[in-house]
């Protein structure tokens, strides 16, 4: 009877969080402010006692729903004061601009010149010299504006208009071969071993990645590497 009022209790609470989720919005899901994120947790441990509440779990279900209309109300109140949306939600902090790094805003953003140059890595950035501005977001995200003299060149700039391009398909990874994948994409065994052939493979074992184009036709493989680096440049 125990183990049936737990289970009870667990599904309640599951639709109850899925309700108030919706409820909140998908900014719950992806970038979560402070105070979403305070509401977020709270949520998320109530919801867990809740499973194990076996005399007033309602009491419970009631708290998770004041918490979520909090978070309801904060976004109608921050979406028409400019003054509550810095101190509830926060703001953005340019942490580099034209050349200079503000070392006041990295303490106010809570983060050091390393977790800076790896947000700038992930973006493709490994010289600050082709930044010009970056700026930190009140969710954690690092936002950048490139150099107009380095930034990537645009087919629109040079009045061109190229064929559009298709998401490539995973058709091997870690050495297997994903055939549904590979029939997915328009392609064959017959194909894909003529490709490992052509490439310098004698089976897809050697292959950590294999991914096809189904515009081009084509196959880019990405080999196993057991050899180990011989130096770190990020340390």
């Amino acid at each position: 009877m125990e183990l049936l009022k737990t289970a009870w209790t667990s599904v309640l609470s599951i639709i109850v969080l899925f309700l108030l989720t919706k409820l909140m919005g998908n900014k719950q899901l992806s970038q979560l402010s402070m105070f979403d994120y305070i509401i977020g947790i709270s949520i998320g441990s109530i919801a867990a006692e809740c499973s194990f509440e076996d005399k007033n779990p309602e009491r419970m279900i009631v708290a998770m729903t004041i918490y979520a209309l909090s978070a309801y109300a904060v976004s109608i109140v921050t979406g028409r004061s400019t003054y509550l949306r810095k101190v509830l939600i926060g703001r953005p902090l340019i942490l580099f601009d034209n050349g200079k790094l503000y070392r006041d805003n990295f303490k106010k953003a809570r983060i050091d010149i390393s977790d800076f140059l790896t947000h700038c890595r992930n973006q493709g950035f490994f010289d600050l010299s082709k930044l010009r501005t970056a700026v930190f977001e009140y969710n954690g995200s690092l936002s950048l504006l490139p150099v107009e003299a380095d930034r990537p060149l645009k087919p629109s700039d040079v009045e061109l208009a190229p064929e559009q391009e298709e998401i490539m398909v995973n058709v091997i990874l870690d050495g297997h071969v994903n055939d549904a994948n590979l029939k997915k994409a328009g392609f064959e065994r017959v194909w894909l071993d003529r490709q490992l052939r052509g490439q310098g493979y004698s089976s897809a074992r050697e292959v950590f990645l294999g991914v096809a184009d189904t515009v081009k036709k084509t196959l880019q493989l990405y080999p196993m590497e057991v050899r180990k680096q011989s130096a770190d440049p990020f340390e």
